[in-house]
């Protein structure tokens, strides 16, 4: 079980090193190619397009193989992908796209696959443990941010930067993986009943919070650096180190979460984390002064913290069907990050990077209606 838990953690860490890493060259990657806001919403489209096109198929690939094989496939594929977009970046858009939808699919699997042995080492374990596997996972986002900053800031080439990281990723979740459980056999019975699961209106329920709650994490991945450099202007730096603090906050928030999950139950935490996403949303928004912007950030990111993680729980909670109400969950859930990018760019070119980022606190509120979904069911009590 030791052994079983350090894998997870790695498999998370690395991802969250891998995705940070990229947000970080995000400003670089519109000022090499000129591009508009839009234009650049549909250049992230390209991580979220490869992402949905592997999830539906993930839940059945981990019922029959397993999730070591299918996360080492997902670290071989995000590692590609890095490493064909840092070699485009200011030469060919097409083959950056080609490479940032390659590093969304590698992720998407990578992500289901660490979430299913994630949610197996938490029932053997007893106890809620998924809150801290994703703040292993925001730590590895804060890494990856902090050093984005220095190496951005110092003018460390992008190929450089992202080939470096690619290699660690690989060696690293290459050799954590074999320390996985092993939990071939104990989700479905094949590729049918997998399918099953789109049918559940449980399953469908806490996707559809679950893709607000992604679109609330993902918007500030995506956006937030890009915001503070256009509305407030920020150096390039600067933008990514509020990234930076907006993980800080996210990962504090999932490490210590635990104890506050344990005593309220999962709606009320919801609840209230979606308000305080949404106060620092309007907070980072509508206010002038620097602190004030920072302590909008911190707020968003505490927000935003524990929705994901609380999600995979609770699609997790009946251990026969994991993988693929997880695969579920996760597809829906990543439909936001399919339409955010596209969206908020398109806004953004109408009405500011900043105030677009409004359309954060306004999903918020019809997706308090599917919490109660997310309640563990009586027997997972």
């Amino acid at each position: 079980m030791s052994r079983a838990r350090w894998g997870v953690a790695l498999a998370f860490a690395l991802n969250g090193l891998c995705f940070a890493t990229w947000v970080s060259r995000i400003p670089e990657a519109r000022a090499s190619f000129d591009l508009s806001n839009g234009a650049l919403g549909l250049l992230l489209l390209a991580v979220a397009l490869g992402s949905t096109v592997a999830l539906p198929l993930t839940g059945a690939a981990i019922s029959r193989f397993g999730s070591r094989p299918v996360v080492r496939f997902g670290v071989v594929a995000a590692a590609v992908g890095l490493l064909l977009c840092a070699s485009a970046l200011g030469h060919s858009l097409p083959l950056a796209a080609v490479g940032l939808a390659c590093f969304g699919l590698g992720l998407g699997v990578w992500d289901v696959a660490m979430n299913t042995e994630g949610t197996v080492v938490e029932r053997l374990a007893g106890r809620a443990m998924m809150p801290r596997f994703h703040a292993v996972f925001s730590l590895g986002t804060v890494i990856g941010a902090v050093a984005g900053a220095g190496l951005v800031a110092a003018g460390v080439p992008a190929l450089v930067h992202l080939g470096v990281v690619a290699l660690i990723a690989l060696a690293v979740v290459l050799r954590a993986s074999s320390w996985f459980l092993d939990d071939h056999g104990l989700g479905e019975e094949g590729t049918p009943a997998a399918w099953r699961a789109w049918l559940e209106p449980r399953t469908l329920l806490i996707g559809v919070m679950v893709m607000a709650l992604a679109l609330t994490e993902g918007t500030a991945n995506d956006w937030l650096a890009v915001a503070l450099v256009d509305g407030h202007d920020a150096s390039h730096a600067t933008g990514v180190a509020g990234f930076a603090l907006f993980v800080a906050a996210m990962t504090l928030s999932r490490w210590f979460g635990v104890g506050v999950l344990d005593r309220y139950g999962r709606p009320v935490v919801l609840w209230a984390t979606m308000a305080i996403a949404a106060a620092g949303v309007l907070l980072l928004v509508l206010a002038d002064h620097p602190v004030l912007v920072g302590a909008g950030i911190v707020l968003w990111g505490t927000g935003a913290s524990l929705g994901f993680p609380v999600g995979m729980s609770a699609a997790g909670d009946d251990p026969r069907h994991a993988a693929a109400r997880l695969s579920v969950v996760s597809t829906i859930g990543y439909t936001a990050f399919l339409a955010g990018p596209p969206l908020l760019g398109f806004l953004a070119d109408h009405v500011g990077t900043l105030d677009a980022l409004l359309v954060v606190a306004v999903v918020l509120v019809p997706a308090a209606l599917a919490v109660p979904a997310a309640r563990k069911p009586a027997a997972a009590v």
